[in-house]
């Protein structure tokens, strides 16, 4: 990656501080020894991981207008309002429950005013709020903020402030540039323009818009670094770590004692990075660093066997940059638990199966719950002559038991033409069927409820 040196300008610029300015410089100098530079690497790489994999998204969706995925820069919203089908190719594992709404704010200049409207009782929606960390830092939505309309102002970390009138709450920010992941409930195809006309009334406007005040100062320009995968996953991941850094100001108070240990290594807010400057001996050594860290994340990928508890805020976290790294493996930007549960199994279409939910053992959701079957290895919708892709509380013309169980078959096989209206149709071979739980009650939560094993169908 090239030296991103204008960027420690930028640094000074935006904080004002002469002292950040100068660890950002004398930084590029590594310190370390050998040794240290390997053990710092390893440590460095791990707590890198999630911040980095999230560049790779959210740099192409607002700094990209050439990709697919441009949401239109800035502060804006791009909504998503389709039901997909499995003509949608263009990511893995959809959700036809939620459909998206993504935004990305630069809070540099100003805090940023997110509006929303009153929903009826029996619409879903939740606005994610996600830093650069991955960290879910608040939310907005049903569950948390209720059914009514309101304005939330979403602060970086440097404003100071009272809460103006007409503002709900504020949430603040550890980084300057975060996320909004929206999700708004979709009850099948027929009920799109409902979800459009709700995701119109989302809005995104500078605090000084709202309150009719003077326009702050722009915030000075960035070079946003191309997202490289490999270049991310080498010695050069310090390139990106330190670029995004900037944004991160000032450090966290349980950091700061390792930003002082990962500056032995180069590695400060906005300090240049140039892989063919350092020491060969020393570039070794972050290299051996490099490939401990992968080792011991495979080691712990293949022991993690749940999303449930890899996201969440950072006093849920705490400083266990491991659990932060699992999360942007198995899939970045998932829900904090309390505002949804995930689940799920690998089964094979070839042997019809069935998974029966007693009465008092039905998911515990305070809104809905659903299981969506996925092709493999490519994750993708399956086609059926039903299609049916999902099923679940909501999935019209389902029947329960008179003692009010509830079971669903799963095959590529009818069950029978009695059993229709609850039968998920899989292809023939394997298939991965993912469960979502939306506000999980206590037993989800905790652990004391499961999803059934599944059974097979005799």
């Amino acid at each position: 990656m090239p030296a991103i040196q204008s960027e420690v300008q930028h640094v000074a610029d935006t904080h004002g501080s002469a002292a950040l300015l100068g660890l950002a410089v004398t930084a590029f100098g590594q310190t370390a020894t050998p040794d240290e530079a390997s053990v710092i690497a390893k440590e460095a790489y791990i707590y890198s991981y999630a911040p980095i994999a999230s560049y790779g998204t959210w740099s192409k969706q607002a700094t990209v207008p050439s990709a697919p995925e441009y949401v239109g820069g800035f502060n804006v919203f791009r909504h998503y309002s389709q039901a997909f089908t499995p003509e949608n190719k263009d990511i893995v594992t959809p959700n036809n429950d939620t459909p998206y709404s993504w935004a990305w704010l630069d809070l540099r200049a100003e805090p940023i005013v997110l509006s929303v409207p009153a929903v009826p009782k029996d619409r879903y929606y939740v606005m994610q709020l996600i830093d650069l960390f991955t960290y879910n830092f608040g939310y907005v939505g049903v569950r948390s903020t209720g059914f009514d309309a309101g304005n939330y102002m979403i602060a970086g970390p440097a404003w100071k402030g009272e809460k103006p009138d007409g503002i709900a709450k504020v949430f603040q920010a550890e980084t300057d540039i975060i996320g909004i992941l929206g999700r708004t409930s979709l009850n099948g195809a027929d009920d799109i323009e409902n979800v459009k006309a709700i995701q119109a009334q989302y809005k995104l406007q500078p605090l000084s818009k709202f309150l009719n005040t003077p326009k702050p100062a722009p915030s000075s320009q960035i070079d946003f670094p191309p997202y490289d995968p490999a270049k991310a996953t080498s010695h050069d991941f310090i390139g990106y770590i330190n670029f995004l850094l900037q944004f991160a100001q000032p450090t966290v108070p349980s950091e700061k004692e390792l930003m002082a240990k990962f500056a032995k290594l180069g590695i400060a807010p906005g300090a240049p990075w140039d892989a063919s400057k350092v020491d060969p001996t020393t570039l070794a050594a972050i290299d051996k660093g490099v490939g401990d860290a992968k080792a011991e994340m495979g080691k712990v990928a293949k022991t993690t066997l749940s999303s449930n508890g890899l996201f969440g805020s950072r006093d849920l976290l705490k400083d266990d940059y491991m659990t932060r790294a699992m999360g942007a493996e198995k899939g970045l930007f998932g829900n904090s638990l309390e505002e949804a549960w995930y689940g799920g199994f690998v089964g094979d279409g070839s042997k019809p199966t069935l998974l029966r939910f007693d009465a008092d053992n039905l998911p515990p959701a305070k809104f809905f719950w659903s299981l969506t079957l996925y092709t493999l290895p490519d994750r993708f919708l399956y086609a059926n002559a039903l299609k049916r892709y999902s099923i679940g509380d909501r999935t019209k013309g389902l029947k329960y038991g008179k003692d009010k169980s509830l079971t669903i078959y799963l095959g590529h096989t009818s069950p029978g033409k009695g059993k229709e209206s609850n039968w998920l149709p899989t292809p023939k071979g394997k298939y991965s069927l993912v469960a979502r739980v939306y506000g999980p009650e206590k037993g989800a939560m905790d652990g004391t409820w499961k999803l059934p094993l599944p059974q097979p169908l005799k």
